[in-house]
């Protein structure tokens, strides 16, 4: 008998450890399984306000809505009406994709050579300078008036009764807040204050206390009553207008009425019989979009996950993919963008053959870092949403206007200002944008709608996601829980230089034989914290005609369904 328990324990341990060799055991819990209805956010409280919107009656899209503005308020480390807004929405009615870029644009009064004039070789990183017109707000209503079917109203008052009653402060969100509020009050800028402690007795709440933001619920109402033209053509204008101005900015009454949201198609490229959608410049979508066709090359089926030639085949193929997006992913209003030419066949077909068998010079980019939010939600009708949204920088900007509840983005950092760049600061024109949403379709049909949060991380987390599920066969938990990894450095559209090969960091399920491979290429290797995203994923199951969902087991995430 002992003997045969032994076996048994042998061959069960033989299964797992070629199980996860093949990168099929990564989950950290089941996918989540359900018929009418299915959200995963990045908070559990905004996953269950995208449901009860769903119950009630709403649809996909006013879940999102509902779930976004309850981020703004529950997640301000990553998120807010201050900042910008992108979405790719599956309509079932139509059977169509349709992509929205809710992206704000630079000051009419901005120039390179107020900066020339200044002695300044970079946009700054915070206060008035680096704030573009917010965008989410009127990327709301232009979901909303395209696909919504519950009232804004409805819509906003879940976030409007939690900003005045309060909700405990998970962990992580605590971490961030303890961090970048007492930073912005050290810097000196004005309202924050009021807005995030005075509000809350006189102390920045901590992990489990209740924080309130009543400044916001009041904002809240005025959107929910006045519609967008209360946040870009009404008092809440003014008083953004007039507080940048009185801080050095340029940011006036007139940018943010002028401002408008942009319908666009997304584009795609086939992956082994999958098409993978993402949308046009001025996002780093299409970046994800490169690497597949470069690494749809290469037979993975007898090439293991995490191993060296996996990590190596994969950060060549984004060296090559980011020299592009350094040299040609702008606003695609000013500057003409290639992207049939970068996404064809023989094109990727030219940058594979610069692949060698060791690691690459590289000149191309690390350009961001900061927070974001992520979500998608899917309804019984069929109807998909993938939404992405961000402050940039984690908060933002420290330009938060008075009595208003919410950061200003600073997401113009990311302009260029040398003369000639794609994405050289002009007036009116949108910078180029990290924050991206993916969705995945099968034959005509909906099959993922997915999301990785992380700056440059993103279009390489969109990969390796893609990959986990169509390559090494895992399921939508595993393909978010399996290691990550991450490659950083060299130069970027905003003209900092850094040369070199890069560094590789890893996560630390990263076998140290992998590690050893990688530098016998000429990898350099490196470690990180909090660079590896923040995933959420809706798949629908055509064969049982179910939702399986999956969120972020490294942050607050939860996918819930019914």
């Amino acid at each position: 008998m002992k003997t045969l328990i032994f076996l048994f324990l042998a061959l069960t341990f033989t299964a797992f450890s070629q199980d996860r060799i093949t990168g099929r055991s990564f989950a950290t819990r089941s996918e989540v399984i359900a018929q009418n209805g299915m959200a995963a956010t990045s908070h559990p409280l905004a996953t269950q306000i995208a449901i009860e919107i769903l119950k009630e009656g709403g649809n996909a899209i006013d879940a999102a809505i509902a779930a976004n503005a309850a981020l703004g308020l529950m997640e301000p480390t990553g998120c807010g009406i201050g900042g910008d807004l992108f979405a790719i929405v599956w309509d079932a009615e139509t059977q169509k994709l349709y992509g929205l870029n809710a992206s704000g644009r630079s000051p009419k009064g901005i120039s390179v050579e107020y900066f020339e004039k200044n002695g300044m070789e970079k946009i700054p990183s915070y206060g008035p300078l680096p704030v573009s017109v917010p965008g989410t707000v009127d990327g709301w209503f232009s979901l909303h008036e395209r696909f919504g079917s519950m009232k804004m109203k409805s819509i906003l008052q879940p976030a409007i009764n939690y900003a005045e009653n309060g909700f405990p402060l998970t962990q992580l969100i605590s971490w961030y807040m303890q961090r970048s509020v007492p930073y912005f009050m050290k810097k000196g800028f004005p309202n924050i204050e009021d807005t995030y402690i005075s509000q809350n007795g006189g102390k920045l709440p901590d992990e489990g206390e209740v924080y309130k933001n009543p400044y916001l619920a009041e904002t809240y109402k005025q959107l929910a009553k006045g519609g967008r033209d209360a946040f870009y053509k009404g008092e809440i204008a003014e008083t953004i207008s007039t507080f940048i101005q009185e801080q050095g900015g340029f940011l006036s009454v007139e940018d943010l009425a002028n401002h408008h949201s942009e319908w666009v198609e997304p584009v795609s490229v086939n992956y082994r019989g999958y098409d993978v959608w993402e949308l046009p410049p001025n996002g780093q979508g299409i970046a994800a979009l490169q690497m597949l066709q470069i690494l749809e090359g290469y037979d993975f089926s007898t090439i293991e996950f995490g191993s060296a030639e996996h990590l190596h085949l994969f950060t060549e193929a984004k060296k090559l993919a980011f020299e592009d997006r350094a040299k040609y992913y702008a606003d695609m209003e000013f500057v003409d963008v290639p992207v049939e030419h970068l996404l064809s066949d023989e094109y990727a077909n030219e940058r594979r053959a610069l692949i060698g068998k060791r690691a690459s010079n590289y000149d191309a980019g690390e350009i961001s870092a900061g927070e974001t939010i992520y979500l998608t939600v899917a309804d019984k009708e069929g109807n998909m949403i993938s939404l992405i949204q961000s402050n940039y920088r984690g908060m933002g900007s420290g330009m938060v206007p008075p009595k208003l509840g919410f950061m200003l983005q600073d997401r113009g950092e990311l302009f260029s200002l040398k003369e000639g760049q794609a994405n050289t600061l002009e007036p009116e024109k949108r910078p180029f944008h990290t924050i991206i949403p993916a969705f995945i379709t099968k034959d005509g049909q909906p099959y993922v709608s997915f999301g990785v949060m992380g700056g440059d991380f993103q279009p390489q987390g969109h990969t390796q996601i893609v990959m986990n599920l169509i390559d090494f066969g895992m399921n939508l938990q595993e393909a978010g829980d399996a290691p990550r990894w991450d490659h950083a450095g060299g130069s970027s559209p905003t003209g900092v230089l850094s040369s070199g090969k890069g560094e590789v960091r890893l996560e630390s399920g990263i076998s140290q034989q992998t590690i050893r491979g990688l530098q016998d290429l000429g990898h350099n290797i490196g470690i990180a914290r909090g660079v590896y995203g923040g995933y959420q994923a809706i798949l629908w199951d055509s064969k049982n005609k179910v939702y399986r969902g999956a969120s972020e087991s490294r942050k607050d995430g939860h996918a819930s369904g019914y």
